[in-house]
């Protein structure tokens, strides 16, 4: 199985980054080193998906995103940027994930769309249908100014090492893979060790159960190559929105949501980058399950 995950890895990886170009089965498998029939057969074990639905969903996703966020960027633009060929194969496709059209949904995502939360219909796939953080914007703000130091910061190039996780609750089981292969090469534990969370979807478009997500170790210098299910991740160097605080789990979700509305009140604007976050202490070393977080999101 670990043979299987490290090929499809590669491969999942290689779709993320060439949503823009024509991805066919022929391709993808070779890139995952096997005939396309195995591939398809193997994807499909390790994703629970087709490489088609992946691929599509992916697409659709990625393109909610930037509706909502980019509201300046045409239809046109956003859909030639994520693959497709048409803006009525757009739109069809758009409509059969999120159940209205891209305009429709552009129109319908509120002012502050990082104070939302997508919500789950009963068949399993995302509506787009948003209700209100618990917190009003006063509250929040208020929990903001008591929980977080929020600052503006250049922050170098990060070589990591990093394990996927494709849903929320694989993140656990992603860094137990991780610490075990430190503890293999000597690298943990560490005086210095930094444990980083980068994600690449976004839980406002993307189910929890298909968020990917990357459980990663700070290094010293670039891992040389793929180690099993370990491979080299880096964090481009670039402006960040930090965000540090003393939370708890339950936290994480009203950090991010002040953070953006931080960021939305002080009109700055999110960079074609990753967010990830950046854990300093181990919660389950503190009487109350507390841990010092650095929440980073990417900005212009």
């Amino acid at each position: 199985m670990k043979a299987y995950k490290k090929r499809i890895v590669k491969a999942i990886r290689y779709i993320d980054d060439h949503l823009d170009t024509d991805l066919s089965l022929q391709k993808i498998a070779e890139i995952g080193a096997y005939s396309p029939f195995h591939f398809h057969r193997i994807f499909r074990l390790v994703t629970g998906e087709t490489v088609q639905q992946y691929i599509s969903r992916k697409r659709t996703e990625r393109s909610a995103f930037y509706l909502a966020l980019r509201k300046q960027v045409s239809l046109k633009d956003i859909y030639l940027q994520f693959g497709f060929s048409s803006h009525a194969a757009f739109t069809k496709t758009f409509k059969n994930h999120y159940g209205q059209s891209p305009s429709a949904f552009r129109k319908s995502v509120p002012e502050h769309f990082h104070q939302i939360r997508l919500q789950e219909s009963k068949n399993g796939q995302a509506d787009a249908v948003f209700s209100t953080y618990l917190c009003n914007i006063e509250t929040l703000l208020n929990w903001t100014k008591m929980n977080l130091k929020i600052n503006v910061a250049h922050l170098p190039e990060m070589n990591l090492a990093a394990v996927m996780s494709l849903g929320i609750t694989h993140v656990e089981s992603s860094y137990s893979i991780l610490i075990d292969w430190a503890i293999r090469e000597k690298l943990f534990p560490g005086e210095n060790v930094k444990m980083i969370s980068v994600y690449h979807d976004s839980f406002k478009v993307t189910p929890a159960d298909k968020v990917r997500i990357h459980a990663c170790m700070l290094l010293d210098k670039k891992l040389d190559k793929q180690e099993g299910e370990v491979f080299a991740e880096t964090i481009e160097a670039g402006k960040f929105i930090v965000g540090t605080g003393e939370v708890t789990l339950h936290d994480f979700e009203k950090s991010w949501v002040s953070l953006f509305l931080w960021m939305k009140e002080n009109n700055y604007s999110v960079r074609k980058a990753l967010p990830f976050e950046i854990y300093h202490t181990n919660f389950k070393e503190h009487p109350e399950g507390k841990m010092i977080v650095d929440f980073c999101i990417p900005v212009n």
